[in-house]
């Protein structure tokens, strides 16, 4: 617990310090809300299935029906998580000025949930889906409801299409003006918190290299080993709740 202390209050210093900081979030902030991350072994998304199979452009493309047999079940589980107290931690220092911006891998819309109004999705959001063929957009319950109505469980469009979730799949690019706007905001950062990813997946890794190139400052906190770690000037590889509960008691003393 000193140790968990001691990391918090250098990183509250840092944060009272920046003119800018921004958050970076993957997979590990949402699993204190139920939510597995992707590589785990024998707890994570894709430890009993292959990727490559259900979560590829190509799948979604070649085999609609099973691409939203596991999607429709993973869109049926994240509608009843929660935000946990990280997500709300970030949010606090949001309304508190003590951030600027969250970028997410996330897909699960915690951080929206928990009150964070700055956030880019890099990875896009289970909230709606589209048209591959003419574009419209669907919200999640629309698409839920029209996936229940069909014999084989796809959601389709008015024009007859199967709709795709507005989520980056396998094989895909990430959104242009998402990767864009977290690449401005990774450049122009005193301070980049990177919570919960391990900082290995592209382009999103690259946004803590960044935030160092242009001078800034990285904090880690994630209990797994990153590329970063030895650049970091504050590592936090506890319990990511507690380690963000202290940081914002230790700014609450300044």
């Amino acid at each position: 617990m000193t140790a968990t202390i001691d990391s918090a209050a250098r990183l509250a210093d840092l944060i009272r310090q920046a003119d800018s900081v921004v958050a970076l979030t993957g997979a590990g902030i949402s699993v204190p809300s139920g939510i597995p991350d992707f590589r785990s072994p024998g707890t994570g998304l894709w430890a009993n299935v292959d990727p490559m199979e259900v979560a590829h452009i190509d799948a979604f493309r070649r085999d609609p029906e099973r691409f939203w047999r596991f999607y429709g079940d993973r869109f049926q589980t994240l509608e009843h998580k929660r935000p946990n107290r990280a997500h709300e931690v970030l949010a606090e220092l949001e309304r508190a000025e003590l951030i600027d911006a969250v970028i997410t891998q996330n897909i699960d819309q915690l951080h929206a949930r928990a009150g964070s109004r700055q956030l880019i999705e890099v990875h896009g959001t289970i909230a709606h889906s589209s048209c591959p063929s003419c574009s419209a957009r669907y919200e999640l319950a629309e698409v839920r409801g029209r996936a229940l109505e069909a014999a084989d469980r796809v959601p389709r469009c008015e024009c007859g299409q199967p709709l795709k979730p507005d989520v980056v799949l396998f094989g895909e690019y990430l959104p242009m003006l998402a990767l864009a706007r977290a690449e401005r905001l990774a450049e122009g950062a005193d301070l980049m918190l990177c919570i919960g990813s391990s900082l290995e997946v592209y382009p999103v890794a690259q946004l803590p290299a960044m935030t160092l190139a242009a001078g800034g400052r990285i904090a880690i906190l994630t209990q797994g080993s990153t590329p970063f770690d030895a650049r970091a000037s504050v590592r936090c590889s506890g319990d990511i709740v507690d380690e963000l509960e202290a940081v914002l008691a230790a700014l609450a003393q300044y």
